[in-house]
């Protein structure tokens, strides 16, 4: 019986040993490779699948839905027939967000026209992004499945209605190994309060914990608690990190758990970000005139110094950044709202898009913008008098989207919605056909892309999805 007891414990000894080698070997890899590295083979970045023109992404988010109807998809016929009836065929079957069955038309109060040598239609309400306008691929008949805010927030950007399953920028981040060791691979920022779905929108969901994006705010530590405490140096601070990773590390020989080399990888690239992320932050190196392009007041929150933080953190190495911008959801007082919104993020979109392109990262960044869903071509809520539109309700089956940069052909229109901008009328886009182009211009055939979770596979589009050919380059 000792002796068996006695060969337990030395089997336990060298097992223990040896877990503790491996450990560290896995963690040494995890922390001294020049690209995104996992100790867990399910875990490691997938190479592009094929060559692609994109390296980055940068996602412009309007969070409640402006209306596709008074910004890109111009509609003669609804403007002539402003306040009639609405047909009943075009709602027969239809059950609305808040007006219910039916309601009057509503045109647009505002004009539109043609811009650059496309020609291509924009509202009077976005004179700047007229001036890109041949830099956009204009998609006007997009389409999703979910008719209220947080669901449609989350099908839009992890495929799937209810929250639990990546993000788009998770993915991305997960697919393509890292370019920058300094920065988190997926970084969003906001302006405004978040959706309706919240954190989730940026989840990593069942991927790694690593793959989840990283809120930065826009005043005091770019992220919270990055800096130390007052009079904590640099050398007390990396003590620290050095016995947390022997403890993590030897947890790790004990569990498996790949979630602890998560938690390792973490703590070092807060330790590298609080050297990087204070000059990222610094937007004193612009110049004037840069600043002036964006429209940004120094020391000041704004979509604008947002969009200018975006340039900076692709131009470091970052994947994915997010812009998530509030306050689109104009149920009512439209007409005062809407233009108020467009004046916060005209200039500084163009500006973002003039200067990637005049800096030579365009052509490897891909812009996307858009929202959840669109507005209806009905009115909603009481008379505001004229051609007024007191406000419009939730729409989903067509709306309107746009891309510049990145592997897309520029001064394209692309689908079409019927006279009214009630349905797809032409070539309509499904949300996970624009995940799947996102996707293909990074070089990740979303087929291809999966994470084996509770016995299936899953993938960002589903089992759904269709490159969008007609808009790329």
């Amino acid at each position: 019986m000792q002796s068996s007891l006695s060969t337990f414990s030395a089997r336990r000894c060298f097992l223990g040993q040896t877990g503790l080698q491996f450990g560290a070997c896995a963690l040494s890899q995890l922390l001294t490779a020049d690209q995104t590295v996992a100790a867990n083979p399910a875990e490691a970045a997938v190479l592009p699948h094929h060559s692609a023109p994109a390296r980055a992404v940068i996602y412009l988010h309007m969070i409640g839905a402006p209306s596709q109807l008074d910004l890109y998809d111009q509609k003669p016929e609804l403007v002539r027939r402003h306040n009639q009836p609405c047909p009943p065929e075009v709602t027969r079957g239809r059950d609305f967000a808040f007006i219910g069955k039916t309601s009057a038309l509503a045109g647009s109060p505002w004009r539109f026209r043609q811009h650059g040598q496309s020609g291509q239609v924009l509202s009077e309400l976005l004179p700047h992004l007229g001036g890109v306008a041949d830099e956009l691929a204009v998609i006007r008949s997009v389409h999703s499945d979910e008719i209220n805010h947080a669901p449609a927030q989350m099908m839009l950007h992890t495929g799937f209605g209810r929250a639990g399953r990546p993000a788009v920028g998770a993915w991305v981040n997960y697919g393509l190994a890292a370019e920058t060791q300094n920065l988190p691979g997926y970084v969003v920022m906001l302006s405004g309060p978040p959706g309706g779905a919240g954190t989730s929108l940026w989840s990593a969901g069942f991927l790694p914990g690593r793959h989840q994006g990283i809120q930065f705010r826009a005043q005091g530590d770019p992220v919270l608690y990055l800096s130390s405490p007052e009079g904590y140096r640099p050398e007390h601070r990396r003590r620290e990190l050095d016995a947390l990773r022997a403890l993590n590390e030897q947890q790790f020989a004990a569990t498996g758990d790949p979630e602890i080399l998560t938690r390792i990888s973490q703590y070092e690239m807060a330790w590298r970000m609080q050297a990087s992320v204070p000059e990222l932050s610094d937007l004193s190196s612009e110049t004037q005139s840069t600043l002036d392009l964006y429209g940004v007041e120094p020391g000041k929150p704004s979509f604008a110094a947002n969009c200018l933080m975006a340039r900076r953190l692709v131009e470091r190495g970052v994947r994915m950044v997010e812009l998530y911008d509030a306050d689109w959801d104009h149920h009512g007082g439209i007409e005062t709202a809407l233009p108020r919104k467009c004046m916060d993020v005209d200039q500084p979109m163009a500006a973002l898009i003039r200067d990637l392109k005049q800096r030579g990262l365009l052509e490897q960044t891909l812009v996307v913008w858009g929202s959840e869903f669109g507005r209806t071509p009905l009115r909603q809520g009481g008379s505001s008098g004229g051609r007024g539109v007191p406000g419009r309700d939730h729409h989903k089956d067509a709306f309107t989207m746009w891309l510049a940069g990145g592997g897309i052909r520029g001064g394209t229109s692309w689908g079409r919605s019927d006279e009214f901008g009630m349905d797809v009328a032409e070539d309509g886009v499904h949300v996970h056909d624009l995940n799947a182009t996102i996707l293909h211009l990074l070089g990740l055939n979303h087929e291809r892309l999966t994470f084996r979770h509770q016995g299936r596979e899953y993938r960002l589009t589903d089992v759904h999805g269709n490159v969008v050919d007609g808009i790329l380059a």
